[in-house]
């Protein structure tokens, strides 16, 4: 299996087993995203999108330098979408990505239209731009697609982005990450934070964690009750049934390993689609002083899962919650990607 980590430097490369001697395969500053679409993989970074073709051995540019990317996904037809921060979507013309060729990246205009775009922001002090941090486009009907802001809600589209709508899951318009089924087209998965349009909610209000739409986005069900930390930010589903949906949450999104006593973050999985939860922390993460930033799916165990941690560390996480180390002394690490 290789395992690529997405850091606050660049990306990391190695194996199942532990990586003795770190590998940087990629200088390209931050990264949120790494992702697999077809045969190449892409990073989103913070100054634009990254590809390669020879499963991360090199690395080039491929557009939209000048952005900050969260996410990118594949329409289906050869043309990719990258969401970004300042909250934007932006389509190629093709999927063209190939060392030393253009990708040609065109706004989605109607996107910045949708209502109350204007008010869309991180509410700290002072404000920061908001991001377009997940994408969902429908495998079986791509001219739906849904795109997560922080902080600003679910925006969807109907009609392949001619228009576009929010919707608040439980008036919480802090989406972090956003999925589909694997074998159920209109049941849709988000995780949430605090993040308010005025500001920050106070932890006792209680609808921040994790929502289900059995409607493509279009209505939503709080299935994250007794569940703490509510704070649910990483997210991952198993495309193998029973379709294992792993979440990691924190207290805040301020938690990490320099607090006294540590994140206090958890993870946790659900084999019903969020109707109920068991942990995944072994004795020495209930809780994690380090916090999980980075999270996918295990191609190698169905249920298992890859985490990645503030402290740099990379952890295999077997369903039945065993935990062996796979890297640690990485910067931060923010994304994974494994195959």
């Amino acid at each position: 299996m290789h395992i690529l980590a997405g850091t606050s430097r660049g990306i990391f490369g190695g194996s199942s087993d532990y990586w003795s001697d770190s590998e940087l395969r990629h200088d390209c500053g931050s990264v949120r995203e790494i992702v697999r679409l077809d045969n190449t993989l892409y990073a989103g970074t913070s100054n634009g999108v990254h590809a390669s073709t020879d499963d991360g051995a090199t690395w080039f540019e491929a557009g939209l330098q000048d952005h900050a990317v969260w996410q990118i996904r594949a329409l289906g037809d050869g043309r990719l979408l990258a969401g970004t921060q300042p909250a934007g979507l932006f389509i190629t013309q093709a999927n063209t990505a190939s060392p030393g060729g253009a990708v040609k990246w065109q706004p989605v205009a109607n996107f910045r239209e949708a209502p109350g775009a204007e008010q869309w922001c991180v509410p700290v002090d002072p404000p920061m731009p908001a991001a377009a941090r997940a994408i969902v486009i429908d495998r079986t009907d791509p001219s739906r697609i849904c795109a997560g802001v922080e902080v600003g809600g679910i925006i969807r589209s109907l009609d392949a982005g001619n228009s576009w709508t929010p919707v608040l899951p439980g008036d919480n318009p802090d989406i972090h990450m956003l999925f589909q089924h694997p074998a159920k087209p209109e049941v849709l998965f988000v995780s949430t934070g605090y993040g308010r349009l005025d500001g920050i909610a106070p932890m006792e209000e209680g609808n921040a964690g994790v929502f289900y739409s059995a409607d493509f986005g279009g209505s939503w069900e709080y299935r994250w009750r007794g569940i703490q930390p509510r704070y649910s930010r990483p997210m991952c589903i198993d495309e193998r049934a029973p379709y294992a949906l792993t979440v990691a949450s924190a207290p805040t999104a301020f938690s990490n390993y320099k607090e006294p006593g540590g994140a206090g973050a958890m993870l946790f999985r659900s084999d019903d689609e969020g109707l109920s939860w068991h942990s995944l922390c072994d004795s020495a993460h209930l809780p994690s002083a380090a916090n999980f930033h980075g999270l996918t799916v295990d191609p190698e165990v169905n249920g298992g899962v890859i985490v990645g941690t503030d402290t740099g560390e990379i952890w295999r996480v077997s369903a039945d919650a065993k935990w062996q180390l796979v890297a640690d002394s990485l910067p931060a690490v923010r994304a994974l990607c494994a195959w």
